[in-house]
Formats: C-alpha cells, sequence, structure tokens
C-alpha cells in the first residue's frame, strides 16, 4: 500500500531508500502541516479516491504537497500543481474563498506564507474590493438638473459587503488585508468602516455595541488579555489619516480600552490626537472616561482629557498660523474655527462642573482643565462660573488665597445680568470677586440708563458699543477680532456722518432763527419811529399842508379872510 506514495512524494521515497537495507514499518513525518487530516487528503490523491478541491481544504493541499514534494518531478499532474491550478484559476476570482483561504492558512503558518498563499490571497482580496467600489461608484453616477454628472451621496453604496467577511480573519492577517487595501485606493470611509466593524467583534458586547445616538461604542470585555491590546495597538495604526471618516465616539471606546489594557504610549497619543481634531462634535458623555488604574485619585481620568484639549489648542493654533493674510479681510462674524471653540468652551465647561463635586480632584488639575483653551473662546462665563462655584461647594476647605487663585478665571464682565445677580450674593465667593461684580453691575446700569433715549434714532451708539461690543471683540479670536473690528469701525464712521448731518441742521436752524430774529426787531422799530415823528412835525408847513388833513386847511383859509376885511 506504500507504492502509490513512493511514487508520487520525493520526500517518502527518499526516506525509504535511505533505509532499504532494513525493513521498514513506520515513516516518521515530523511537522506535517495540518496534520492526520493533511495526510489523510495526500493518501486519498495517491490511492485514486475521489475527493473536491474546495477553499476549504486547498491551502492544507499547497502545504502537504510541498512539504511531501509531490510535485510533477515525481508524477504528472501530481496533488502540488492540482492544488496551484484550483488556487489560481478558481479562488483568486472570488473574495469570500479568498477569505476562506486565509482563514484556513491561520494555522499553516509560516510555510502557507513561504509558498506566497497568503500574499496571493490578500492580493486578490485588496484588487477584488477595488473594482466592487469602482463599480459602485459608477452605479451611483447621475446626471444634475444643469446635466452635469455627479456623484449621488444619498444611494447607498453596495461596494462594502465584503466588510463583514473581513471580520472572521486573525488580527495579523487582517492587518496585512487592510494595509493593501489602502495601497489600493479602498475609500477611507470604507477602511474606517471596517475597522469599527472588526473592533466591535473582537472587543465588545453585542448588547453594548451600540449606543442611543446609533454611534458605535466600545467598551472592553472583562478578563481582557495581550489579544485584546494587540487588537487596539493595530487597529489604531490602521485607521486612515483622514479627518471625520472614524466615529468620534468609537475613538473615545478605544480611548478607554487602550488606557485600561495599558496599551503603548504611541497608541493612546494617537487616539487623543485624533479625539483633538474633532472635539467640537464630543459629548459630555465622551469626555467622562473612568480613571482605571489610579485608586484613590479622581473618579474620571483628568489627565487625558486634559491632553486632548492640549492638543486640540494646538491644532487650531496651527490652523491660525497656516491662514492667508486674505481671510482676515473676511466680513463673516465667525469661521469654522471659532464655532468649534465655541462648542468645545462651552463642553468642557460642562465636563468641569461634572467633575467638579470629586473631593480627590486637586485645584491645579481644575485649574489646567479651564485654562486649556484660549481666553477668546469663551464669550460668555456663566458656564465657567457655574463649574467653580460647585468646586468651592464641594471642597470648602480651601483657602482664601486659593478661592481667589480660582476665581481669578472668571471674567465678571462676561456673566449675564441673572449670573451676575447670583455671583453678587454668593457667599462662597472671595470678597474681592463680589466688589468686581457689584462694579460691571453698576457699569452696565449706568450704561442702560445712559443710553435709554425715547428715539433710538439718537441714541449714542459709540456709548454703547464701548460697553457691549467691547466684551465680544475681546471673545473673538484675532482672525475675527480683525473682521469685527472692521464693522465696528465703518458703523462709527456712519454715526459720525450722523452727527455731522445732525450739527449742520442744527447750525442752519440756528441761522434762520438769528435772521428772523433781526427781522422781527428791525420791522418793530420803523413802525415806533414813524409814529414818533408824525407827532413831532418837525418839515415845515409844506409837509403839514400836505400832510394836514381838510378841515385845518379850511380853517387856515377862513383866518386869512377875515384878516383881509
Amino acid at each position: 500500500m506504500q507504492f502509490p506514495l513512493v511514487s508520487r512524494s520525493g520526500r517518502i521515497r527518499k526516506l525509504v531508500a535511505g533505509h532499504r537495507d532494513s525493513d521498514i514499518s513506520m515513516i516518521e513525518l515530523l511537522s506535517l502541516p495540518g496534520g492526520a487530516e493533511s495526510f489523510e487528503l495526500a493518501a486519498k490523491f495517491c490511492y485514486g479516491v475521489n475527493f473536491e478541491i474546495t477553499a476549504a481544504n486547498v491551502a492544507q493541499l499547497c502545504c502537504v504537497s510541498d512539504y511531501l514534494e509531490m510535485t510533477d518531478e515525481y508524477s504528472k499532474n501530481n496533488l502540488g500543481s492540482r492544488a496551484e491550478e484550483y488556487l489560481e484559476v478558481v479562488v483568486s476570482k472570488n473574495l469570500e474563498m479568498c477569505v476562506e483561504v486565509l482563514k484556513q492558512c491561520e494555522n499553516l503558518l509560516p510555510l502557507a506564507d513561504e509558498l506566497k498563499v497568503v500574499i496571493r490571497c490578500i492580493d486578490a482580496i485588496a484588487s477584488k474590493a477595488c473594482v466592487e467600489q469602482i463599480a459602485s461608484s459608477f452605479s451611483r453616477l447621475e446626471y444634475s438638473s444643469s446635466g452635469r454628472l455627479h456623484m449621488n451621496r444619498q444611494a447607498k453604496c453596495e461596494g462594502d459587503w465584503w466588510i463583514e467577511d473581513l471580520s472572521v480573519l486573525r488580527i495579523d492577517l487582517y492587518q496585512r488585508v487592510i494595509t493593501a487595501m489602502k495601497c489600493r485606493g479602498v475609500r477611507p470611509e470604507s477602511i474606517a468602516a471596517s475597522l469599527v466593524n472588526y473592533a466591535q467583534k473582537e472587543l465588545t458586547k453585542k448588547s453594548t455595541s451600540w449606543n442611543q445616538s446609533t454611534q458605535p461604542k466600545v467598551d472592553v470585555v472583562s478578563g481582557s488579555n495581550d489579544h485584546e491590546k494587540v487588537v487596539v495597538e493595530t487597529i489604531v495604526s490602521l485607521m486612515p489619516v483622514e479627518k471625520l471618516v472614524v466615529p468620534i465616539t468609537f475613538l473615545f471606546g478605544l480611548l478607554r480600552s487602550a488606557v485600561m489594557l495599558d496599551c503603548t504610549v504611541a497608541c493612546r497619543l494617537d487616539l487623543e490626537r485624533r479625539i483633538g481634531s474633532q472635539l467640537d462634535i464630543a459629548t459630555l458623555n465622551d469626555l467622562l472616561i473612568p480613571s482605571f488604574h489610579n485608586a484613590g485619585e479622581t473618579l474620571f481620568d483628568v489627565d487625558t482629557v486634559h491632553r486632548i484639549l492640549v492638543s486640540f489648542s494646538q491644532q487650531e493654533d496651527s490652523d491660525e498660523d497656516m491662514d492667508d493674510v486674505s481671510v482676515f479681510e473676511s466680513d463673516s462674524p465667525t469661521s469654522p474655527s471659532q464655532t468649534a471653540l465655541f462648542k468645545v468652551a462651552k463642553l468642557v465647561d460642562n465636563y468641569l462642573a461634572e467633575i467638579a463635586p470629586d473631593a480627590n480632584l486637586k485645584l491645579n488639575k481644575f485649574i489646567a482643565i479651564a485654562e486649556s483653551l484660549p481666553a477668546h473662546a469663551r464669550t460668555i462665563h456663566d458656564g465657567l462660573y457655574r463649574a467653580i462655584d460647585v468646586y468651592l461647594k464641594a471642597h470648602q476647605a480651601l483657602s482664601d488665597p486659593d478661592r481667589r487663585r480660582l476665581c481669578k478665571l472668571i471674567d465678571f464682565q462676561k456673566l449675564s445680568q441673572e449670573s451676575g445677580a447670583h455671583a453678587a450674593q454668593n457667599e462662597r465667593l472671595p470678597l474681592q470677586s463680589i466688589v468686581q461684580v457689584l462694579y460691571f453691575e453698576q457699569m452696565r446700569l449706568r450704561n442702560a440708563l445712559f443710553c435709554s433715549y425715547p428715539d433710538d434714532d439718537h441714541k449714542p451708539m459709540h456709548q454703547s458699543w464701548r460697553i457691549n461690543s467691547g466684551a465680544v471683540s475681546a471673545a473673538m479670536s484675532p482672525r475675527d477680532n480683525y473682521a469685527s473690528l472692521r464693522r465696528e469701525n465703518k458703523e462709527l464712521k456712519l454715526e459720525l456722518a450722523r452727527m455731522r448731518m445732525r450739527l449742520n441742521d442744527l447750525e442752519k436752524d440756528h441761522v434762520c432763527m438769528k435772521k428772523n430774529m433781526e427781522k422781527s426787531n428791525s420791522r418793530r422799530f420803523m413802525s415806533t419811529f414813524t409814529k414818533k415823528i408824525g407827532k413831532l412835525n418837525i418839515f415845515g408847513h409844506s409837509s403839514s399842508r400836505e400832510s394836514s388833513s381838510p378841515s385845518k386847511r379850511s380853517q387856515v383859509t377862513d383866518s386869512k379872510l377875515t384878516e383881509r376885511t
């Protein structure tokens, strides 16, 4: 029964030839790939027993044929050539079969790798995924109303069905497949979706894999070991560099896993940097990272959150440095980076209020979190004031210098009317802070009274701008502050122009009134002077004759006639 094996297997032939002088009842085959199952398949092939070559056994057949040296050199159409033909013609044309062969290769390494079975399957998977993606993209092309060809983003992408198939692979082979896909140009969104799916299968319980916002969430299963640590570090290394392609909730879940599993510093810093680049879309629950290793310390991992905030601030600074000067000419009230700052500032204030009741939270760590953002990130300090008030209430043993140091974080001029009224009566605040609150409240009240004119068109806008807009202008970034100052300069110029027009109108009215007064005074003087002259009769007889009445002339005539007689 040994003759068919001897004729087709070079290794067995050599072993038999080496023991020709003695009777051989047993041949020992050490480290046979695939074990007894693989040898059984090889024996069936040698003895003509029919069996089917499939994706489930072709890797074993390739390895065992190489080990037994079952090549065409010893027999035509030997097992090695038959397995290679099936691998090349059938398996490489089908993505699912390639994944199945890779799964079988997990127990056949390193021989399967040396025979290039693994690399051929990986290349075939990457090529097929890329082709499927291109075909899916073409199916989503459509013409717009203007006749232009564009991609329909709302249509479901059908080219990523392979994501689920890859989740069965071992982490080392999965890493090689994803790396090949990235080299072939598979979409970053597809790569990210595959990473999320794989992490859920390897790290999470099904009951906690999705939260209420339908975003993937990672919570490490209890009893984690080195395998989970390798999975986390590998997934982080495979993440696309593109921004916003990986859900931020998933990033926070991986960060919790990395902290709990004590992953490498590079792994955690990479996650913190990625989270910092999109921190404006994070939620308060995302930031509440439990403190796993610091027993007796704070309830939440404040140091990790502080590093994330520092990373966010550094990225904001680098973005501003890269901006062109022409950006400052924009009249938009807020830029996307400024909007992100406002959102993160509100998030940080809520986070501070959440961790403030922790009795183990040191003052330096609280202040470090509050100061991690630039001064122009907060336009209103109500949230920061609330967090500090909670901290003061929970840490009543705080010394007066520490209280003053803590309250210096608050710009009391940026408190709302409600918060200012509360702060003015807050006994937990230092006396200096209460005095500042009362001073700014008085300034606000005086400004409101000063600006209370019945006619809105005649309000002194420059006074109200000095108090109200000044705080907003000081709260903006240098880029947006420049644009705001330009707008306010225009408003001041318009106000000055209106004042000049009103001044000209007043001058015209004054001139008219002066002329009217002069005219009325001259008329009254002439009429009075004429009456007085008439009474005096200083112009002689001719004048009196002309101006006298007929009765007087008759009296004169009569007197003359009497004298003649």
